[in-house]
């Protein structure tokens, strides 16, 4: 999976979670497809976003998982923030836990990457478990 955008940092502002986006980035973003994959290879979590030409891939990297449990503990979508544009991430809470549920001890993902994620997002699933 080619990266093409990458989350720098979460940082909460109120009671909302912000993802920052590499400012970087020059091309469309897209419009949130409410769907999320991984990257086991890159140890990343992917928001999917819809483009002309099929998908954008944003990259949540291991360094943003924090955020990312954050964000679950809120219970509310978060947004992307690119540049000046502030877009809500629908579906990132149920598409995320989701994706926990189906790692959790599942090495079909590899197990590097099932026990990074075990570990980052132990205190959410002994909560919801």
């Amino acid at each position: 999976m080619r990266i093409q955008n990458r989350i720098k940092e979460g940082q909460k502002v109120g009671n909302d979670m912000h993802f920052i986006l590499e400012a970087n980035e020059s091309h469309s973003i897209g419009t949130p497809a409410q769907k999320m994959i991984t990257d086991s290879d890159e140890t990343a979590f992917v928001y999917l976003m819809d483009v002309d030409e099929g998908y954008a891939y944003i990259h949540f990297p291991r360094e943003t998982w924090s955020s990312m449990l954050q964000a679950l503990d809120g219970g509310a979508d978060p947004y992307l923030v690119w540049k000046d544009e502030s877009i809500p991430l629908k579906g990132f809470i149920e598409e995320l836990t989701m994706l926990l549920y189906n790692i959790e001890g599942n090495d079909n993902y590899g197990e590097a990457f099932t026990t990074a994620v075990e570990q980052e997002f132990e205190a959410f699933l002994q909560r919801v478990n």
